[in-house]
């Protein structure tokens, strides 16, 4: 059974995203199985722009996760993240934040980069330099990134290492908006993505294909919907046990392995080898564009 425990701050959010009679509805029909919104819509009898409304608020106090089913024209399908929600009503319980280290960093904040083309970086409002030429990933503008691409290679962000000496770091999460990359869009495109935390491989995914056709919820309209317009959200956590990739096991690397008090830094590397099987490229979304309103995500447990 999947536990998701709140302390009365955090449940603010929560509940006033449960008290509302659809999207009760929605949790409800989601325990019985993943759905998507044509079909949540069609058994909550209203329509379907309201059904999706309510599916994304869901989404983002994150009591829901949605992913793209290849092969089903686009198809967004939603599934029930938690079977029970805690709250701490008692004052004494240690806030979370007391022992969790957050820090979203933006696209465009590598500190290293090595691409082929195709490649790109995009803000919010245009292009970055020159399209498919290496040399615009090292343009100060970078960091206004909100979606960058490239066929092959890595892109290297240094977070900064906030979690106190001598603490007990128990578990290591990293999420990102990605997908492959294609000429325009390919929903079959697969892509072995690898992700690296100080030096150390933490586990590979192969990002099925390249999303467009459908515009992505927070993807400027100037960007043509026959472009890349969002991706998944991927999950990677590093405990003692080993790395996982959406609650799934996926190597035996463990948080130890990664030193992270050995460096004024913890460093992120995303790549796409060569060598690999499947090599497709990789799209890497920022707050500003694809389906989810966040950058680069790093947390850090501790004790």
């Amino acid at each position: 059974m999947r536990t998701l425990e709140l302390t009365l701050g955090e449940a603010i959010e929560v509940c006033k995203t449960l008290g509302n009679e659809h999207r009760m509805e929605i949790i409800r029909l989601l325990s019985e199985g993943p759905l998507n919104v044509n079909d949540l819509s069609t058994k909550l009898k209203i329509p379907f722009s309201t059904t999706a409304v309510n599916v994304k608020k869901l989404e983002d106090t994150e009591l829901i996760s949605t992913e793209l089913v290849p092969g089903r024209g686009s198809q967004k399908v939603s599934s029930k993240r938690y079977d029970r929600i805690i709250i701490n009503l008692r004052n004494d319980v240690k806030p979370p934040s007391d022992n969790l280290y957050r820090y979203e960093m933006s696209v465009g904040e590598f500190v290293n980069c090595e691409v082929s083309p195709t490649c790109g970086l995009l803000s919010d409002e245009g292009i970055i330099h020159i399209e498919d030429d290496p040399r615009s990933f090292f343009e100060p503008e970078r960091k206004n990134a909100q979606l960058i691409w490239f066929k092959t290679g890595f892109v290297e962000y240094h977070f900064p290492n906030r979690i106190p000496r001598g603490s007990d770091v128990w578990e290591l999460n990293f999420s990102a908006e990605i997908c492959s990359e294609a000429t325009y869009y390919k929903e079959d495109w697969p892509s072995d993505i690898t992700c690296s935390i100080n030096d150390q491989e933490i586990g590979l995914w192969t990002s099925p294909g390249d999303f467009g056709g459908i515009r992505g919820n927070l993807t400027p309209s100037w960007w043509d919907i026959n472009n890349t317009q969002f991706g998944l959200l991927k999950n990677w956590k590093i405990t003692n046990e080993g790395c996982f990739l959406d609650g799934k096991k996926i190597s035996d690397t463990t948080i130890q392995q990664l030193n992270i008090e050995s460096k004024p830094y913890i460093s992120l590397k995303i790549a796409v080898k060569e060598t690999s099987e499947n090599v497709g490229g990789i799209n890497i979304f920022g707050a500003k564009f694809g389906n989810h309103e966040q950058a680069l995500l790093l947390q850090a447990k501790f004790k």
